[in-house]
């Protein structure tokens, strides 16, 4: 009897597949009824076969499936107290039921308390069974108590195994857990980067073509007025116009390579988006002179701590206040550069008079629409937290205004 109650016990806390759910519970339905015929009452039978169809729905209600057993093995104990009922006392094969029981509320309920109160309901049920009135185990005092500490033993190896298997589930679920997180998280950070490849990318664009079409439409419209008049000026605004759009196509070059997935895409290779430093401001501002602006470059010794990106910001943003001044202020105006660097600070001001169009009150209007381009630098100076700022002059023109931090020099 004790060999059948174990076996039911131990296949109760076998896992299962989920595509074998409902077979296995059918299983053991059918081992629990199979051990109703070695009982003659048909009470036996008709308790066993109850415990035998609640077994079928244990795991979509393991709390009501416990009680349900617990009180029909309660019945059998109550009965088999009976002198005129001829039923089988003690612990009966079919009692197995109620391990299994007790096995799915460990092992799938929420609440922990659920989990001791299925412990303690099989545990109060052997005490009464071999504690309570031992003429019912139709055994000896002696033998009665050994075999109902032989069966207490044995539900308390079953318990601890189902609470095993139950951390086991919980930890399986949070790794899983953690896993799909940390999968959500890497889509998650790898489209952010992507968008921010691309945000940079369209900033790049837009100053490489932004500058360069400036130029070489300033750079056209000169050709065209001095070429009969003076064409040797003339010929410098070409050579001027060429060397911008062959400046302009190594840029553009190195931008697709990056959209194509190329070398330029990431590691050494993304260097090569970042090949411009302060040493390119002097050519930079050659040809900001040749397209009619006068410009004053000031640089102040460059300091160890400042990066690469750093660099190419302070260029872009130098680039930029070029291009708004070739298209607002006008040809003639004057422009003033000034980058000095402190322990901690890297600070820029690009100031232009605003001798063209842009001088006045109606210049607002004008630099404040200018799109992508104040928008493209506040963002460069923002990835480095550091600040920006842009606007008119009390007087005529317009300032901008950077301020990047510096990494001290190790």
């Amino acid at each position: 009897m004790i060999s059948v109650v174990g076996l039911t016990a131990v296949l109760g806390r076998i896992p299962s597949t989920s595509g074998m759910h409902r077979a296995y519970d059918l299983a053991l339905a059918g081992l629990v009824g199979y051990a109703t015929l070695f009982y003659d009452t048909g009470v036996d039978r008709l308790i066993g076969l109850s415990m035998a169809v609640a077994v079928v729905f244990r795991r979509r209600l393991p709390l009501t499936v416990m009680a349900v057993v617990s009180a029909l093995a309660l019945t059998q104990y109550l009965l088999a107290t009976l002198p005129r009922e001829p039923l089988a006392g003690g612990t009966t094969m079919y009692d197995g039921a109620l391990l299994v029981a007790m096995v799915t509320v460990v092992s799938h309920a929420e609440r922990m308390w659920k989990v001791y109160a299925a412990g303690g309901v099989v545990v109060l049920g052997v005490a009464l069974t071999y504690g309570g009135v031992s003429s019912v185990a139709s055994v000896s005092g002696r033998d009665s108590l050994n075999e109902g500490l032989t069966i207490a033993g044995l539900c308390a190896a079953v318990w601890l195994t189902a609470y095993v298997l139950r951390t086991r589930r919980l930890y399986v679920a949070a790794l899983e857990e953690r896993a799909a997180t940390a999968e959500r998280e890497r889509v998650h950070l790898a489209r952010l980067a992507a968008a921010e490849e691309r945000t940079e990318i369209a900033r790049e664009l837009h100053d490489v073509v932004a500058h360069s079409l400036s130029v070489m439409t300033v750079q056209a419209d000169g050709a065209s007025y001095v070429i009969e008049a003076d064409p040797g000026r003339a010929q410098e605004a070409l050579r001027t116009i060429a060397a911008t759009g062959r400046d302009a196509l190594e840029d553009m070059h190195h931008i697709v390579k990056v959209l194509r997935g190329g070398k330029g895409s990431g590691g050494e290779g993304g260097e090569d988006r970042r090949r411009v430093g302060l040493d390119h401001l002097e050519p930079l501002v050659e040809r900001a002179r040749a397209a009619g602006l006068q410009v004053d470059l000031s640089i102040g010794d460059k300091p160890a701590g400042l990066s690469r990106a750093g660099e190419l910001t302070l260029f872009r943003i130098v680039q930029e206040g070029m291009t708004n001044a070739l298209r607002h202020a006008g040809p003639g105006a004057h422009v003033a550069v000034t980058l000095t660097f402190d322990e901690t600070i890297a600070a820029l001001e690009v100031v232009d008079d605003g001798a063209g169009k842009r001088a006045g009150s109606g210049s607002e209007t004008v630099s404040r629409s200018g799109g992508n381009g104040l928008v493209g630098m506040r963002e460069q100076v923002d990835v480095h937290g550091g600040r920006f700022s842009a606007g008119p002059r009390l007087g005529p023109g317009w300032q901008v205004r950077v301020e990047l931090p510096v990494r001290t020099a190790a």
